[in-house]
């Protein structure tokens, strides 16, 4: 019987280490593609104050819990306030986040503005409310930026979330235009910046699960079955299960554009192109049948690598 207890536990110990060993690693693997995307980018630099937006969902908890591991390791110095647009969207928990961030010792501020009542009253029934609400919730986090004094907008967008848009605006917007990862804002005063461009959004998710952070669903945005991103999602997770390396190479390209080889005559000068007699790279070679490297092309952020 004892060795029978004694082989049970001894079971459950190897299994509970290989369980730390790999949320460890994915800890590291975060880590480290956060890194590379704030360094390939440029995003935070010596003395910024980084004004992450935490909406109370994985994202960007991850984000700031990612950052907050970061500024540890890195060779410059940059602080970290959490904000929170408190929409008024009805049984919002109001005291979720104000007692995590006191409990991680995290400096916050809370912004209440009723933009709930205003979507549900200009948006019908039944429509996508997603524009109109991130136009009032920019709009009002450029303004809080200003007052805390913050130098660049960190927002919780990852790598899939990067992928839908590009789709998105293809399929429905007739652009190749997608979601940078450091991008000037709207109203011209602000940088804001993407540090999970390079996370998988399924890594966040088990992340998420790991740290147990205390999630808050989205009532206003989160009901709605039908929208145009679920579509997309759904056909990246397909292509994922069916086509390996599919989404990745769609990845990959986003960085690696050629001008001459698209249609935009802003873009490219077709208008003004004459034969020279010399030789040019790719040339009329439309399709490389090489094989396509599935990774990125990726900078550490000096310091940040585990």
């Amino acid at each position: 019987m004892n060795e029978v207890l004694h082989d049970d536990a001894a079971i459950s110990a190897k299994k509970a280490e290989k369980i730390a060993y790999e949320n460890n690693k994915l800890h590291k693997r975060l880590c480290r593609q956060v890194g590379q995307a704030i360094g390939d980018f440029n995003m935070i630099e010596e003395g910024d104050k980084v004004m992450v937006c935490l909406s109370g969902g994985k994202d960007s908890y991850g984000l700031l819990d990612i950052l907050l591991t970061l500024r540890e390791r890195a060779p410059i110095h940059f602080d970290i306030v959490a904000v929170n647009l408190d929409q008024k969207q009805p049984n919002f928990p109001a005291h979720v986040l104000p007692e995590y961030l006191t409990k991680i010792g995290v400096p916050f501020h809370i912004e209440n503005q009723d933009t709930y009542s205003i979507v549900k009253r200009v948006i019908p029934e039944g429509k996508t409310t997603c524009s109109l609400c991130s136009r009032l919730r920019r709009g009002i986090l450029y303004r809080v930026a200003d007052e805390l004094g913050a130098t660049k907008i960190a927002l919780g967008h990852h790598r899939d979330d990067i992928l839908e848009t590009f789709f998105l605006n293809m399929f429905f917007g007739a652009k190749l235009k997608s979601m940078p990862p450091k991008l000037q804002s709207d109203d011209g005063k602000h940088i804001v910046i993407r540090p999970l461009a390079y996370v998988k959004e399924v890594d966040m998710e088990r992340y998420a699960e790991i740290r147990q952070f205390p999630i808050i669903p989205c009532d206003l945005c989160g009901s709605q079955e039908n929208l145009q991103r679920k579509q997309i999602k759904a056909m990246l997770r397909d292509w994922e299960k069916k086509h390996p390396g599919r989404v990745e190479n769609t990845f990959s390209a986003l960085s690696t554009v050629v001008p001459s080889h698209l249609m935009d005559r802003d873009l490219f000068g077709f208008a003004g192109l004459r034969a020279t007699g010399e030789a040019v790279p790719n040339g009329d070679i439309a399709f490389d049948e090489e094989p396509c490297s599935t990774g990125v092309n990726v900078v550490k952020f000096s310091g940040l690598d585990d």
